[in-house]
């Protein structure tokens, strides 16, 4: 038996390799509040409560105390009005999943309505729950959803109509009181996807933003998810969904006596659910409390600020709609590769993310900022500015013909195992040689993959990573 000690210094040998969490470095997958003492209270209780499980709030009272804490800690961040109940779920995935879930009973083949701009949550929870998916083009300058457009896809097999505050590619808010009202007039629920902005937008509206209504005071709004993971600063992985009544949420609930068991009964997706995550999430909230979040939500804005203004004067570089919380997108002219800035980018220390062309929506590069990117704001700019530079200097990324001739004869349907071990050698991927260090030949070699194609192509190229 190997020694604790032995174990932890392996285990932080691993995350040596991995993308920094704190410090602003990375501005994608992690929220950081710039505060330790938040890391260390969430982890402290994690470790009180991990051993508790949540399929039973009798056995573990603690676990249901907390969970509505927090429950009520959202609803009344958005909206406080009455009657609103929710869950705590593991994620903003599984919260999208739930609306979808809950809404699902009632024509034989029902749809959802969504614009094309919709976290990809809710594809996911389509093709789960068996429901038809009805893509709405947004606004192909502003990305916003189209209320006009939105109503005009509702029909009698729609059950959830679906707005986002804001959409993560481009940080913008759709117009949520009119696609309401367009559900409303229908009698169709209504879920706001506020995964990102429901825990950060009322702290904007506080210090003087101009936030357009999107919460459940708007009129026909009849679900609204919002992550604590995120922009309340709490370990991962906790979100809300909240319900504008009890009795649209029962029909996410889960119960089944048919067997000889104990009757199974499930508040979400999960059964055995560890209370590490929720009592992490319950210390934190309590801790900084609606003043820390406001001076959290006052950094992150600031340098949100900085960080666009500073974008649009960067020679070539634009910003993607008109982001309205913490979320950025940008691209840049055809004198420069944006797959080469994020390597740049990456280079210099800080994590970027590359957003393929979709639609309307060219390749561009995703921020997600935090309250830690507070202060950080002139180095990241001198950063970006240096890395277009070696950008424009070593031109653009050419596709070995032969490669993209190859990659264009795939058939995402029929891939074989063998055609894609080619593709992989071909790209320099075979082998154990891993990952490469500048990433922006294979983006670029998957850019010019249609859509089902690079799904499919990244599916067998995540199988390979997950083989012992």
């Amino acid at each position: 038996m190997r020694t604790p000690e032995d174990v932890l210094a392996e285990l932080r040998a691993l995350r040596a390799g991995d993308l920094p969490t704190h410090g602003g470095r990375t501005l994608a997958y992690v929220y950081d509040s710039g505060m330790s003492e938040v890391d260390s209270l969430g982890a402290a209780a994690h470790a009180l409560a991990s051993s508790a499980n949540g399929l039973d709030p009798t056995a573990f009272p603690s676990l249901l105390r907390m969970e509505n804490d927090l429950v009520s800690a959202a609803a009344s961040l958005l909206g406080d009005v009455p009657g609103v109940v929710g869950s705590v779920t593991s994620g903003g995935t599984e919260s999208c999943l739930l609306a979808v879930l809950a809404a699902r009973d009632g024509p034989p083949s029902p749809s959802i309505v969504l614009p094309t701009t919709a976290h990809a949550a809710f594809h996911k929870a389509a093709h789960l729950f068996g429901l038809r998916r009805i893509d709405v083009p947004v606004d192909p300058v502003t990305f916003r959803a189209d209320p006009a457009a939105m109503a005009a896809a509702i029909d009698d097999s729609t059950v959830l109509v679906v707005a986002s505050a804001p959409s993560y590619a481009h940080g913008v808010l759709d117009p949520v009181p009119e696609i309401a009202a367009a559900a409303r007039e229908r009698g169709v629920r209504m879920h706001v996807d506020a995964c990102i902005g429901g825990w950060v937008l009322p702290y904007f509206a506080r210090l003087g933003a101009d936030v357009p209504p999107f919460d459940f005071r708007v009129p026909g709004v009849t679900s609204i998810s919002v992550d604590l993971h995120k922009y309340a600063y709490c370990p991962k992985g906790t979100s809300v969904l909240l319900h504008a009544s009890a009795e649209l949420r029962r029909t996410h609930y889960f119960a089944s006596a048919s067997w000889p068991g104990y009757t199974m009964l499930n508040t979400t997706i999960q059964s055995t659910r560890s209370g590490g995550p929720l009592a992490a999430a319950w210390a934190v909230v309590n801790h900084l409390g609606s003043d820390g979040y406001l001076r959290l939500a006052s950094a992150a804005r600031e340098a949100v600020s900085r960080i666009r203004s500073g974008i649009g004067e960067l020679p070539g570089l634009r910003v993607l709609g008109d982001p309205v919380s913490t979320l950025i997108a940008f691209t840049g002219d055809d004198g420069f590769d944006l797959f080469t800035v994020a390597d740049e980018m990456k280079a210099r220390g800080w994590y970027v993310q590359p957003q393929f062309a979709h639609l309307s929506s060219p390749v561009n590069l995703h921020l997600t900022v935090t309250a830690a990117n507070h202060g950080s704001e002139k180095e990241f700019l001198a950063d970006l500015a240096a890395s277009v530079d070696a950008a424009r200097l070593a031109g653009p990324v050419v596709v070995d013909p032969a490669v993209a001739e190859f990659v264009a004869a795939l058939d995402p349907d029929t891939l074989t195992s063998a055609q894609f071990a080619d593709l992989l050698a071909a790209a320099g991927l075979g082998g154990a040689s891993g990952l490469p260090d500048r990433m922006a030949p294979i983006n670029a070699l998957l850019a010019t993959a249609p859509g089902p194609l690079r799904e499919r192509l990244l599916l067998e190229f995540l199988g390979a990573l997950y083989m012992p």
